[in-house]
């Protein structure tokens, strides 16, 4: 019988490496399971920990950001909302719901913070303290303390009465938040810091004296990012006082009898004169942008409106970059019918800016701190009875304190300065009437002067040695007006129908028109008109 021949025996080295590579096996089978045993329970205590961290903060919904899907003007929920600016003394004990920008944002523990909540000129101090009594947080607090400045937040709170007086807050109030939500998060890093933006010229000194740099924000930075700009304080009372003074203008001329009027901003010919005009193609036919409401004013008055006035937009195309001229600006413009002579407009110009210096001073009071805080000034001096000077008497005052003036020419920027501080000195104000101008300096629509044809029934009206308004009797005669648009340069032609407009019967009359951002600049102060410009249009800007 055959049979297969026996397997050859292990050698005792084989042996040994099998039994060696046995027990390395085993003992990493023991290092894994021990491993993946570990691995297993710190899963399980994970698993079991997860539901405790989402049940730790019982206060969860008193905080967080509302997701956008609830502030879509989903629903009506019937509460009561309270202006930061009307919280005071007698709010003290009362739950209030408030929204304002995050303005400054201060931990001081992980149980205790402060936020500050801005909304317009007003501020409040809103305190974030952990207690379970109170339904606040330690993560309350952190949510609160992560959020950007100029986020927009809810606060739901107490109102309380702090122990000492708050120098960082308009408000003298504290609120003890039960509640505070995002309504919407401002970016981390903003492109201008606001405190930097609201600092006054006194800060920046102190701060050199000391050795410190302070960041300084300049107008251009301020003007292209001016959404951030506006919320200082001193803006935010700038363009208030320019609403009052609008307002008043409105308020004043009701009472006189005029009537409201709107006047096209696009016409076929210069409403003006001159070269500063924005020409641009309308339906294939030249045209431009109205420089005033003049001419339609005055057809107006010829419509048997006997005093009217507007309130608009004045374009101009202006080439220099100075601190007071704008390509687009606010035009305050009044017209109205004559009856002798044209001191009658000089009569409402001195009741109506007198009537608005006092509404500011009276009703203005808080606003005009508040520019003062950041833009230093002086009150304007005007008198009751507002001065009256002829352009002749102007010129002797500035030739007696050795300014020299070109005969019959118009008074420069520093002419106008110097007769401004030379009026002051002598008459004691800062705001009055300089007339009898000479003709060659006045629009082409002026009336000349009975005794002089060389000199005008014209008028400028003068704040702080800057001149704010021009006013005159018009030309109603449709001869001598078609006549003085030739002389001056104009096509008679593209005005043809404002000429016509005085052959049906025209009354005399006499108007002015006046700048609002002027006027608000002038009467605070300010050194640059941009500063009243909500979004300036000047001969380098046009966004935003």
């Amino acid at each position: 019988m055959s049979s297969e021949p026996a397997p050859a025996s292990a050698s005792t080295e084989e042996l040994e490496a099998d039994l060696s590579a046995a027990t390395i096996s085993k003992k990493q089978l023991k290092k894994d399971a021990r491993k993946a045993e570990k691995a297993g329970k710190a899963s399980q205590r994970q698993q079991q920990q997860q539901p405790q961290a989402e049940e730790a903060d019982p206060f969860a919904a008193n905080y967080g950001d509302v997701p956008v899907e609830e502030i879509q003007s989903k629903v009506i929920s019937g509460r009561t909302w309270t202006d930061i600016g009307d919280l005071d003394e007698a709010a003290a004990g009362r739950s209030v719901l408030i929204r304002g920008s995050a303005q400054t944002l201060r931990p001081v523990s992980k149980k205790m913070a402060f936020v500050v909540l801005r909304q317009s000129m007003s501020t409040v101090q809103c305190v974030l303290v952990a207690s379970p009594d109170a339904g606040v947080s330690t993560q309350m607090v952190r949510f609160a303390t992560s959020l950007s400045k100029e986020s927009i937040v809810d606060v739901e709170g107490i109102v309380t009465l702090p122990k000492e007086p708050l120098k960082a807050t308009t408000q003298q109030v504290e609120i003890q938040v039960r509640k505070v939500y995002c309504i919407n998060r401002a970016i981390p890093t903003l492109p201008i810091n606001l405190e930097d933006a609201a600092r006054s010229e006194a800060e920046f000194d102190k701060a050199e004296q000391n050795g410190e740099k302070l960041v300084r924000v300049l107008q251009d930075t301020r003007l292209n990012y001016r959404a951030i700009d506006l919320r200082t304080p001193a803006n935010q009372a700038i363009f208030r006082i320019q609403c009052h003074v609008e307002n008043k203008f409105r308020e004043f001329l009701f009472s006189e009898n005029f009537i409201g009027i709107h006047s096209p901003k696009l016409i076929g010919g210069s409403s003006e004169g001159g070269a500063s005009v924005f020409k641009l193609e309308y339906n294939g036919q030249p045209a431009c942008l109205a420089q005033s409401p003049q001419l339609y004013k005055q057809m107006s008055i010829c419509g048997g409106f006997g005093r009217v006035f507007e309130v608009g937009p004045v374009f101009r195309a202006e080439k220099s970059n100075t601190h007071r001229h704008l390509c687009e600006f606010i035009g305050l413009d009044a017209e109205m019918e004559i009856k002798e002579h044209y001191f009658e407009v000089c009569d409402i110009i001195d009741g109506l800016f007198v009537a608005i210096f006092k509404h500011l001073n009276e009703n203005c009071q808080k606003e005009l701190e508040t520019i003062n805080r950041q833009y230093p000034f002086e009150p304007l001096k005007y008198l009751e009875k507002t001065l009256k000077l002829t352009y002749e008497e102007g010129i002797k005052m500035l030739k007696e304190a050795g300014t020299e003036i070109e005969p019959m020419g118009d008074l420069n920027t520093e002419a106008e300065k110097k007769l401004g501080r030379l009026v002051k000195e002598k008459y004691g104000t800062e705001f009055f009437i300089l007339y009898r101008y000479p003709l060659a300096v006045r629009p082409f629509y002026t009336m000349p002067c009975y005794d002089d044809p060389a000199y005008s029934n014209s008028f400028d009206v003068f704040i702080r040695g800057e001149e704010i308004i021009s006013g005159a009797q018009r030309i109603h005669t449709p001869e001598l007006l078609r006549k003085r648009a030739i002389e001056c340069g104009i096509d008679a032609s593209t005005i043809a129908s404002y000429i016509e407009s005085f052959s049906y019967g025209a009354p005399p009359h006499g108007g002015f028109g006046v700048g609002l951002e002027r006027v608000v600049m002038l009467f605070c102060a300010l050194n640059n008109i941009r500063k009243t410009s909500l979004f300036p249009r000047d001969p380098q800007r046009l966004a935003p």
